[in-house]
């Protein structure tokens, strides 16, 4: 009697661990008081937050990043090959004009392409400077939004409000994603928070 009670107690402890561990791990992610949910929904998937990083130059911090994917993985390699939906959200800490984003992301770009690569995705370079032309200046406190679905491409949206055309090819964005995890990323700490390291 004493082994039977025993072991339901156990059971019961268990399951109450479990559903703790399971609460704690759906908690929203905060960096520099910036949140991201676990989950996220991107063309009727769920993506899972596979980790956020904080993006600094010089002595700025200039954003948060968060990575959404549909298999978590600390593989940069895997990252950037999937092919399915994916996001990256900036949260910006501070205001900068878009001429300084689209010189920051061309020479990410440049820096982790060889010259074929980017020859091949010029027409779409050219199709997201013009969308971070069209929105000018990024706020401080503004939710920039960086998403990938096979079927759209990658769309841009600021604060939930889509910018620009969808600029199509998993090779686009998968360059994209080079930008912050790739050889040579934009910030090594970044790159280790999005990678959740």
């Amino acid at each position: 009697m004493m082994n039977r009670t025993c072991r339901v107690a156990t059971l019961g402890l268990a399951a109450l661990l479990s559903t703790l561990t399971l609460s704690v791990g759906a908690q929203p992610v905060e960096v520099e008081g910036q949140k991201f949910e676990p989950t996220v929904e991107i063309g009727g998937q769920t993506l899972n937050l596979n980790g956020v990083g904080l993006r600094r130059r010089a002595i700025f911090k200039v954003y948060v990043a968060g990575l959404y994917v549909p298999q978590k993985s600390s593989s940069a390699t895997a990252l950037i090959g999937d092919r399915g939906p994916r996001r990256v959200a900036l949260r910006m800490l501070r205001d900068v004009e878009a001429d300084s984003f689209i010189d920051s992301f061309k020479d990410g770009l440049k820096n982790n392409l060889s010259e074929s690569q980017l020859t091949a995705l010029q027409p779409q370079v050219e199709s997201l400077t013009a969308t971070l032309k069209s929105i000018g200046e990024a706020k401080k406190g503004d939710a920039v939004n960086f998403d990938y679905t096979p079927d759209a491409g990658t769309r841009i949206s600021v604060n939930g409000q889509p910018r620009g055309q969808p600029i199509p090819g998993a090779d686009f964005f998968s360059a994209m994603l080079r930008i912050w995890l790739g050889e040579k990323p934009a910030d090594e700490s970044l790159k280790k928070g999005m990678l959740g390291a």
